[in-house]
């Protein structure tokens, strides 16, 4: 043990700034990311978990917008070095492994769904396969928007609840 703080106690130490900073790393919400920081400091990892959930949920919808701003499109591979997009790289391995026809689709979808709702498709992709985003996107192209932005909420809040697990877990 380097005698260093790990996981939540390393979080509680940082300034607000560099608190602020890490956090718009799981969620690109200001509002979110000043909340979770200004609630510090976290007893363990739940009572973080239980207050980043909270600060998402009572985010304004322009604020869920400037989170959504952050997200490539399932499909488009993240560009920069930066850790929220290696984590982004990371979950959209699925589509990466996919045939080009499935990338194609995707792609049709992405656009399809931008012009019908005026934001990115939003899927956690940890864990899925091409085809299922593609199942997925196409089936919530059939949602009215009060039924999609309360999916994209719950959306943003599973890859935020990821991303925060992988900020406590970063290297020492």
């Amino acid at each position: 043990m380097t005698g260093r703080p790990q996981g939540v106690e390393w979080l509680n130490e940082l300034s607000e700034h560099d608190a602020e900073h890490e956090l718009m790393n799981c969620c690109g919400s200001k509002a979110w990311a000043a909340a979770v920081a200004a609630a510090r400091p976290f007893a363990d990892d739940a009572a973080l978990a239980c207050t980043a959930g909270e600060a998402l949920s009572a985010l304004g919808w322009a604020d869920v917008e400037q989170a959504l701003a952050r997200h490539p499109r399932i499909g488009d591979r993240p560009r920069g070095v930066d850790r929220e997009a290696a984590w982004s790289r990371a979950e959209q391995s699925g589509v990466i492994d996919s045939d080009g026809e499935v990338a194609g689709e995707l792609h049709e979808g992405n656009l399809a769904y931008e012009e019908r709702f005026g934001r990115v498709f939003l899927i956690c992709a940890t864990g899925l396969s091409a085809e299922e985003m593609l199942a997925a996107l196409r089936d919530r192209l059939t949602n009215d928007d009060a039924r999609e932005r309360t999916i994209v909420r719950e959306e943003l809040w599973k890859i935020t609840r990821l991303r925060l697990t992988k900020l406590l877990e970063r290297p020492q």
